[in-house]
C-alpha cells in the first residue's frame, strides 16, 4: 500500500535509464565515450544527476541501458555507484548492454530499447516503471511524481515544464486540459504551440516517463510490429493521445528543497557549454551544494586543489575548481576545471571547460574553449581568439565555441 508521499510504493518501482544514445551532436566529445559519461559541472558526469535523483528518491532498482562507447560509463558506474545500493535490501544498479534477444538490430530508438529489454521487466515484475534519460541535468523527487500518478489513475505520466517558445523546437511539446490530462503532443514542431495561460511559453516533455508496467509492455510490443521509428516522442505518445488514453502531465515547478525548476537537455555543444556556464556565479539555478539533495559521483583519490601564485596579476573569478588541480600564477575567469588539470604561469583561461588531466602551458590563452581529456596546450598557444584559424584545426560551433579534441595536433 502506498504511503501518502508515495515512498513505500517507489521501492517497488524500477527505473530504466536510457544511456545508449550516440550523441552525434556532441562530437568530438562522444568519439570515445557515451554521452552520459561526459564531464559536467567540473567534478561530475552527466549521468550522475539522473542517478542521484533515483538514490535521493529511494528509487533503487535501476537498469542502465547502454549501447555506444560504453566502457568509460561502465567503469564510472562500477567505481562510483555500486556502493550506494544494498543488494540484501533488493536494491541494484545493473548496466545492460544490447541483448538482441527479440531482434538482431541495435536499439532503433527509445521505445525499441525498452522493447528489447522486456524480459528484464518480466523478471523484476515492477508495478511501475520510470523511463528516464541519462543525459539531462536536473534535480527531481520522483516520489512526488509517483504520488500524482497513483492518485490520477493514469496509465502514463510525463514530467513537463514551461519553456520559452523559441527553445522548444527540438523538444516534445505538450497540450493539456484544465485537469492536467494530455490532449496533444507534437515532437520537435517547427512552431511550438503556446500555453493558453502563457502565450510566450510552451509546455514541453522532459523525457521523464512513469508507466504502469503492463501498459508500457503492451505499447512497445505493439509498436515493434509496425514500421514506425520506434520512439516514445515520435510514435507511441502521440498515438496514445490520439486514442484518448489516460495520460497525465506532471508539472515540474520546483527542485527539491524549493529551488528553481532547473532542467537542461544537454544535446549540443552549445547547450553543453551554456549549461556549464549556468553553474557559475554566486546563486546558480542548479544548486550543487544542497546537502538535502546531494549529487553523488565517483570520487578519485586526488589531493586538494592548489592555487600557487606569487604574481599580483594572477586571479580566479567565478570558477569551479576540482580536486587535484594546480593553478600556478594564471588568470582564470568563468571556467570549469575537472580533476587533475594544470594551468601554468601566465596562462589566461576565460569561459572555458577543461576536462580531466588537461595541461595548459605558460602564457597560453583559451577563450570559450572546451578541451577534451588529457590534452596538452603548448606554451604560448592561443585557442578561441581567431575563429578563421581555429576552424582549420578544430570544431567551432555557430555561437563560437571551439572544441579541442583529445587527439588534436597542437603545434
Amino acid at each position: 500500500m502506498a504511503g501518502s508521499d508515495g515512498s513505500s510504493s517507489i521501492k517497488d518501482a524500477v527505473a530504466m535509464i536510457l544511456a545508449g544514445g550516440q550523441g552525434q551532436r556532441l562530437l568530438p566529445l562522444t568519439r570515445r565515450r557515451a554521452k552520459p559519461a561526459i564531464r559536467f559541472a567540473a567534478n561530475y558526469r552527466i549521468i550522475d544527476f539522473t542517478l542521484s535523483n533515483c538514490v535521493n528518491s529511494n528509487l533503487k532498482r535501476v537498469n542502465l541501458l547502454t549501447q555506444f562507447a560504453a566502457t568509460s560509463l561502465y567503469r564510472h558506474i562500477q567505481q562510483g555507484w555500486s556502493g550506494l545500493f544494498v543488494e540484501e535490501l533488493g536494491e541494484f544498479i545493473d548496466t545492460v548492454p544490447p541483448q538482441k534477444i527479440f531482434t538482431d538490430r541495435w536499439y532503433a530508438a527509445t521505445a525499441d530499447a525498452i522493447y528489447q529489454n522486456l524480459f528484464i521487466l518480466q523478471e523484476q515484475r515492477p508495478p511501475w516503471v520510470f523511463v528516464l534519460s541519462g543525459d539531462h541535468a536536473y534535480k527531481m523527487n520522483y516520489q512526488l511524481m509517483l504520488k500524482q500518478h497513483l492518485a490520477s489513475g493514469a496509465q502514463l505520466t510525463i514530467a513537463c515544464q514551461p519553456l520559452p517558445r523559441q527553445q522548444c523546437t527540438d523538444l516534445g511539446v505538450v497540450e493539456t486540459d484544465q485537469s492536467g490530462h494530455i490532449i496533444g503532443f507534437e515532437e520537435k514542431p517547427a512552431e511550438a504551440k503556446p500555453m493558453p495561460t502563457n502565450p510566450d511559453h510552451s509546455l514541453v516533455s522532459m523525457g521523464v516517463y512513469l508507466w504502469n508496467t503492463e501498459e508500457l509492455a503492451r505499447q512497445v510490443a505493439q509498436d515493434a510490429t509496425t514500421d514506425s521509428s520506434h520512439d516514445f516522442g515520435r510514435d507511441i505518445v502521440p498515438g496514445m493521445v490520439e486514442q484518448g488514453s489516460p495520460i497525465m502531465a506532471y508539472q515540474f515547478t520546483s527542485s527539491p528543497g524549493g529551488g528553481p525548476a532547473y532542467w537542461r537537455d544537454i544535446g549540443t555543444l552549445d547547450s553543453y557549454q551554456q549549461s556549464n556556464m549556468d553553474l557559475l556565479g554566486l546563486s546558480p539555478e542548479l544548486d550543487l551544494y544542497d546537502e538535502q539533495w546531494p549529487i553523488y559521483s565517483q570520487r578519485g583519490q586526488y589531493p586538494a586543489a592548489k592555487i600557487a601564485s606569487s604574481e599580483a596579476e594572477a586571479s580566479l573569478e567565478e570558477c569551479l575548481i576540482s580536486p587535484g588541480c594546480i593553478i600556478s600564477g594564471a588568470r582564470l575567469r568563468r571556467s570549469l576545471l575537472s580533476p587533475g588539470v594544470y594551468v601554468a604561469q601566465g596562462a589566461e583561461v576565460t569561459e572555458s571547460i577543461l576536462m580531466d588531466n588537461v595541461s595548459v602551458g605558460p602564457d597560453a590563452q583559451l577563450h570559450r574553449v572546451i578541451v577534451d581529456e588529457e590534452v596538452e596546450i603548448p606554451a604560448g598557444y592561443a585557442v578561441g581568439l581567431d575563429r578563421a584559424r581555429d576552424e582549420k584545426k578544430f570544431i567551432v560551433t555557430d555561437s563560437g565555441i571551439t572544441v579541442v579534441r583529445a587527439d588534436a595536433a597542437l603545434e
